[in-house]
């Protein structure tokens, strides 16, 4: 039997347009006709979902996430809310605060209340345990982040990649000493982010060592960055960039270089992950932009496959990031 990823694949399109398609939503006439006859040739049957979704005693999916007040998370959230709703599905948010024990918790929630299925953004590469639902029949989705722990499908971004472009870009316009802001150890996205990072470092003749001594990993929050772009000021020679892994950890130390008299661009600073109005501060920020809505999109279409009973190989689809460099990362002057 057909599924939303053999429709995609025939007409040139994502799974999450095919259910746009579909289902009513808004796309382009070329592409929602090119969808329209790959469905009918494969004998793809729209409905399948929804009559898939009656057999089970939910038809709400949980999405958990480490903090639905990061403007990333947000718009990753409508993005999965926006594709469920055309298939009659309703989404439980759930709020981890990268807290391993809550996000157990939730999951134990989405297993007795027989939802149909999850999507999590893991609080721990290695302590996300995701086998309670998964022996439950529940179908998981992890979405930007995904653990080691678990063979599940998942829809991320090609951070390590984003990462290493940011940083070759703050080396290209002059900058020496590069700090780095990230996430703690375990959180397969601040892993790597600093392994791109690191690459790009390397790569331009930066040893080892100054890689690390310009390191920082900080709870990803706004006063982590803080406090961690003010340890680094304090250094016998502070930086003169900073790859802020995190967006939230951005606005911490742009705080934190106001106060200190080094704001940008004498002092780089590029943003993975956009903060809002970043092209309307002064100096504009310069970001690492996230497909954000579209993850959701993504995530939540591979999900419907699952719950309507798919059973293809597991897949991973990984999105990519686009640097977008603004006055904050001019050069050091």
């Amino acid at each position: 039997m057909a599924t939303i990823s053999d429709v995609a694949r025939a007409a040139g399109v994502s799974p999450a347009t095919v259910s746009r398609v579909l289902n009513g939503g808004r796309v382009t006439p070329e592409r929602a006709r090119r969808v329209r006859e790959a469905a009918a040739a494969l004998g793809f049957s729209p409905n399948r979902v929804a009559r898939s979704l009656r057999t089970r005693r939910s038809s709400a999916i949980a999405l958990l996430v480490p903090d639905i007040a990061n403007p990333f998370f947000t718009a990753l959230a409508r993005g999965v809310e926006d594709t469920a709703q055309r298939t009659g599905l309703s989404v439980v948010l759930c709020n981890t605060d990268e807290d391993v024990a809550k996000e157990r918790r939730y999951l134990q929630v989405a297993v007795a209340e027989h939802m149909a299925g999850v999507l999590v953004a893991a609080a721990s590469r290695t302590r996300t345990d995701l086998t309670e639902p998964a022996a439950r029949g529940i179908p998981v989705v992890a979405v930007d982040r995904r653990p080691r722990t678990a063979e599940v499908d998942a829809v991320t971004v090609d951070n390590r990649h984003g990462a290493q472009e940011a940083t070759a870009h703050l080396v290209a316009r002059g900058y020496r000493r590069i700090a780095c802001l990230t996430g703690p150890p375990g959180v397969s996205t601040a892993e790597d982010r600093l392994a791109g990072h690191r690459a790009a470092l390397l790569e331009a003749g930066v040893p080892e060592e100054h890689v690390r001594a310009y390191t920082r990993h900080a709870v990803p929050r706004v006063e982590g960055g803080y406090a961690a772009m003010r340890e680094l000021l304090a250094l016998d020679e502070p930086p003169d960039a900073v790859f802020a892994a995190h967006n939230l950890m951005t606005v911490g130390a742009l705080r934190a270089l106001r106060e200190a008299g080094a704001e940008p661009p004498g002092c780089g600073v590029l943003s993975f992950g956009d903060i809002p109005f970043a092209s309307l501060v002064h100096p504009s920020l310069s970001t690492v932009r996230l497909p954000a809505y579209e993850l959701g999109e993504a995530a939540a279409a591979l999900l419907q496959e699952r719950i309507a009973g798919s059973d293809m190989p597991l897949r991973t689809l990984v999105l990519r990031t686009a640097l977008e460099p603004r006055d904050s990362t001019a050069g050091p002057g």
